[in-house]
C-alpha cells in the first residue's frame, strides 16, 4: 500500500536484477574502462564534461521530479507536462523583454494574452476559495452571499494579475503591495504565536499583540518599499510569476479537461491523444506570439563563470544543481512526512479506493497537477536562463524527463534524481568522439537499452 511514489532504495533483489544479466556485466566493464580512459586522454576536458553532465542532469532530473509526481498519481503520459516548460520559460521573457538587447524588437505586450491569463488566474483562485474558504462562509453567511464574496475575490485577483501582465516594465511595482501584505501577515502570525506562548495568563497579552501587529504592519510596509524601489528584481520576481501561471495553467488543464476525459473516456490512449493536442496548441500559440525563432532571457546573477583545474563553471550553474536539491528534498518531505503527500500516494495505488475511504481525489489530483506544472515550468526558467528559450523546448525536456524517469525507475522520487544525472552524465560523456548533435541520439540509445533489458529501472519502486 503507498507504494508508487516510494522513497525506496536499491533494494538487494533489484540489485541482483539488475547485476545477474550478462550484458549488464558487459556493459558496466566497458563503462569503467572508458571512464578511466577519458581522463588520460585529456584531464581538464574531462572535467569540463563531467560539470556539463551534472548541469544539464540537474535540468534532467528536475523535469523528471515533475513527471514522476504527475504519473506516479494518475498514471497517463501527460505530453502536456512539457509545455509547461515553455510556459515558465516565456513568462519570464514577457517580463524582462525590455532587459534583453538582442531581440530588436522592445518590450513584448500582448492585450489578448494578458485577459487569457487574467482569466486563468480568476478561475483557479475561484475554484480555490470554492474548494476550501466557502465551505466555511456558507455556515455563517447566506449561500448567495458566500458565492458571491468567493466570486468578486477571484474576480478581483484576476484583475490585479491582468493588470500586471498589462504593465510587465513595472511588474517590482504593482508585486510590491502584494509582498508587503505578505511579509506582514507573516510576520504578524509568528509574533501572535510567540507572543501567545510566553504570555499565557498574563494581562499584557492583548498590548503586546497589536504592538506586535503594528510592526509586522510596519516591517511589510518597509519590504513593499524595498521592491517597489529596486528595478533590478523584476528578473527574479518574474520566475516567481512564471512558476505561478505555469502552474495554474497546469491547474486548469486538469480541471477543464483532463478530469471528464479521465471519467467519459477512461482510455489511455485518448488522454495521450488529448495531452499530445494541448501540447502542440500551446507551442503553436507561443510560437505565434513570441515567433517560432530561439530567444535569450535577461542575465542572471552568476554568470561570470569561475574556473579551475582548466575547467569553467557559472555560479549560477550551481545555483541551478542547489535548486535541484531543494526541489528534491521538498518532495520526499511532501509524500512521505504529510497527510497530502499520503494521500496522493494512496490515489497512486487505486483511486477508486482511495474515493470510499474518503479522500478528495479530484482536490488532491488538482494540487498535484499544479505542483507539477510548477516544477516543469521551473525547469524551462532555470534552462532558459542558461542557454536561452524557444517555442519547441518543451517536448525535448518532456522526453529527457521521460527518459531520466525510466532509467532511474518510474515512481520512485530518489530515481528521479539519479536518471536526471545520469542521463547527463551520459549524454556529454557519449559525445566525447562525436558531434554534440548526437547527444540526442545517445539518450534514446539509453532510454532502448533500459527498456529493453531494465524496464523497472536503476531504483525500482518497491
Amino acid at each position: 500500500m503507498l507504494k508508487h511514489l516510494n522513497a525506496g532504495g536499491l533494494t538487494p533483489l533489484a540489485s541482483k536484477a539488475i547485476t545477474s544479466h550478462p550484458l549488464t556485466v558487459l556493459l558496466l566493464a566497458g563503462i569503467i574502462f572508458y571512464l578511466a580512459w577519458l581522463p588520460a586522454q585529456a584531464g581538464s576536458q574531462f572535467l569540463q564534461f563531467s560539470i556539463n553532465g551534472v548541469v544539464i542532469g540537474a535540468i534532467y532530473a528536475l523535469m523528471a521530479l515533475g513527471f514522476t509526481l504527475v504519473y506516479g498519481t494518475v498514471w497517463f503520459f501527460d505530453l502536456s507536462y512539457g509545455a509547461m516548460a515553455t510556459v515558465g520559460g516565456y513568462s519570464v521573457f514577457y517580463f524582462t523583454s525590455r532587459q534583453v538587447q538582442t531581440i530588436g524588437r522592445g518590450e513584448i505586450n500582448n492585450l489578448p494574452l494578458n485577459i487569457i491569463m487574467g482569466a486563468l488566474i480568476a478561475g483557479v483562485v475561484g475554484w480555490a476559495l470554492y474548494t476550501w474558504l466557502f465551505p466555511a462562509l456558507r455556515n455563517r453567511l447566506n449561500r448567495n452571499v458566500s458565492l458571491a464574496l468567493c466570486t468578486a475575490l477571484a474576480a478581483a485577483f484576476g484583475v490585479y494579475i491582468g493588470f500586471i501582465l498589462e504593465n510587465p516594465a513595472q511588474l517590482h511595482t504593482f508585486l510590491s503591495p502584494a509582498i508587503g501584505l505578505m511579509v506582514a501577515v507573516a510576520a504578524a502570525w509568528v509574533i501572535y504565536r510567540v507572543i501567545l506562548s510566553a504570555s499565557r495568563g498574563t494581562a499584557i497579552r492583548r498590548p503586546l499583540v497589536l504592538l506586535g501587529v503594528v510592526g509586522a504592519i510596519a516591517l511589510g510596509a518597509y519590504c513593499g518599499s524595498l521592491v517597489a524601489g529596486a528595478p533590478g528584481s523584476i528578473l527574479y520576481f518574474s520566475w516567481g510569476m512564471g512558476v505561478m501561471l505555469a502552474g495554474a495553467t497546469g491547474l486548469t488543464i486538469y480541471r477543464g479537461i483532463y478530469f471528464y476525459l479521465r471519467r467519459k473516456a477512461r482510455s489511455p490512449l485518448v488522454m495521450l491523444v488529448g495531452s499530445l493536442g494541448l501540447l502542440l496548441s500551446i507551442t503553436a500559440f507561443i510560437s505565434i506570439i513570441f515567433s517560432p525563432d530561439g530567444r535569450p532571457l535577461a542575465e542572471p546573477f552568476g554568470s561570470v563563470p569561475w574556473s579551475f583545474g582548466g575547467a569553467y563553471i557559472k555560479p549560477f550553474q550551481v545555483f541551478i544543481i542547489g535548486v535541484v536539491l531543494v526541489v528534491f528534498v521538498g518532495l520526499v518531505v511532501l509524500l512521505n512526512r504529510t497527510s497530502f503527500g499520503m494521500a496522493a500516494r494512496a490515489i497512486g495505488d487505486d483511486e477508486e479506493v482511495a474515493r470510499i475511504v474518503g479522500i478528495n481525489t479530484p482536490v488532491i489530483i488538482a494540487i498535484i497537477f499544479f505542483l507539477g506544472a510548477a516544477i516543469s515550468a521551473l525547469g524551462g526558467i532555470l534552462l532558459g536562463e542558461d542557454i536561452g528559450i524557444r517555442p519547441q523546448m518543451g517536448l525535448l525536456l518532456l522526453l529527457k524527463g521521460w527518459i531520466a524517469s525510466v532509467v532511474g525507475g518510474i515512481g520512485n522520487i530518489q530515481g528521479a534524481l539519479l536518471g536526471g544525472f545520469l542521463l547527463g552524465m551520459v549524454e556529454n560523456y557519449g559525445v566525447w568522439y562525436v558531434p554534440a548533435q548526437w547527444k540526442d541520439a545517445i539518450a534514446f540509445v539509453l532510454l532502448i537499452l533500459f527498456l529493453s533489458f531494465w524496464p523497472k529501472g536503476i531504483l525500482p519502486r518497491a
